[in-house]
């Protein structure tokens, strides 16, 4: 339903909703009086907050009490009513790039970090899912020889994912039990051999190289490491699609939105056991707004297909490595929540994460 509102009516709307975000208090014409410099009396203000609820707008939880903001209310608020904080978008960016090395770090602890730095600072739950690699490209590979006859492969990607398998030595190597630095060279050799060749490759080229072009002594490596290579290769490129980093649901369960044990339980077994629901919805981009480099979707109550976040607000968007989506990064709250801060904080880890994924 389209509902026009006038300028008074839009002002009126914006103070209690902000009030009913502060306060978890159903709002009174009195303190929009007391609080903001809205320029009119209680009496104004009790018609147009009488207004608004007859047009769906804004409920009474009792017959007594004063007015909070529906779902349909708080999508007025998100849509016409506030611009994105700049401060606390400017707060997570620097938070982010001094407490995170992208250098040192692997991409699943830098993930932990990014989503622990959202909680703190969005005051939700954060979600960031870890990166679909079907586009990973290989920035490093190293055969290292771990104990005798025993090899680890281990292959960083360009977003400094790190993934490794344990393999034997070729036959033709372990029969001849050939002393340990000479193994080690030989390893070193191999693995000069697969960066010149397969850096900045997909991944999938790891099961694609052409073995004839390594010198003869080694050749025994390539008839070895073929099938090895193709199985890492599959392996390493099955999507993970349920592996969600959460952060903050602690704190944000102690607000009084969810002080009944059902509606807490249904929310935790989502964020733990059902994530693969959780994911589809957060890396599904519906409508969506710009906000700087990124694209936001927010998700208010009813309009989360998931029963058990229907009372909550969802705010996401993706993150990527150069044009491609590859993750998405978000934040769960109550709709009662700080709009301006959420949608901005969440714009600027994907603005973030993207920027850095794409170096």
């Amino acid at each position: 339903m389209q509902v026009q509102l006038t300028n008074r009516q839009q002002h009126i709307l914006w103070a209690t909703v902000r009030h009913y975000i502060a306060t978890a208090e159903p709002v009174g014409s009195k303190a929009l009086v007391e609080e903001y410099n809205l320029g009119v009396s209680s009496a104004t203000i009790r018609n147009v907050m009488g207004m608004l609820e007859k047009v769906g707008l804004l409920y009474q939880p009792h017959t007594s009490a004063g007015r909070v903001p529906s779902d349909s209310g708080y999508r007025i608020y998100v849509d016409k009513l506030i611009t994105p904080s700049d401060t606390l978008a400017r707060q997570v960016e620097d938070a982010l790039q001094h407490r995170l090395k992208w250098e040192d770090w692997s991409l699943e602890a830098l993930l932990q970090g990014a989503a622990q730095i959202l909680a703190t600072l969005s005051g939700c739950i954060s979600l960031i899912t870890m990166p679909q690699n079907v586009s990973a490209q290989l920035r490093h590979l190293q055969l290292v020889q771990i104990e005798s006859g025993k090899v680890m492969l281990i292959v960083v990607t360009d977003s400094y994912e790190t993934h490794s398998a344990l393999m034997d030595l070729p036959p033709k190597r372990q029969e001849r039990q050939l002393d340990l630095e000479v193994i080690d060279r030989e390893l070193q050799i191999v693995s000069n051999f697969l960066n010149n060749h397969l850096r900045g490759r997909s991944l999938l080229e790891l099961a694609n190289l052409d073995w004839s072009q390594l010198d003869r002594e080694f050749q025994h490596y390539g008839e070895y490491l073929k099938e090895s290579l193709a199985e890492f290769s599959r392996r390493s490129l099955t999507p993970n699609t349920t592996q969600i980093m959460v952060r903050g649901v602690s704190e944000v369960l102690r607000q009084p939105e969810f002080s009944h044990l059902q509606q807490v339980q249904a929310i935790i077994q989502l964020l733990e056991e059902e994530q693969e629901q959780l994911w589809q919805l957060i890396v599904d981009e519906p409508e969506v707004e710009e906000v700087g480099k990124s694209r936001v979707t927010v998700r208010i109550g009813s309009e989360n297909p998931l029963e058990p976040i229907r009372t909550c607000s969802l705010i996401s968007s993706t993150y990527r490595r150069g044009s491609v989506p590859v993750g998405s990064v978000g934040v769960l709250g109550p709709t009662r929540l700080d709009y301006e801060g959420a949608i901005a904080v969440v714009a600027a880890a994907a603005d973030y994460l993207s920027e850095a994924l794409s170096q």
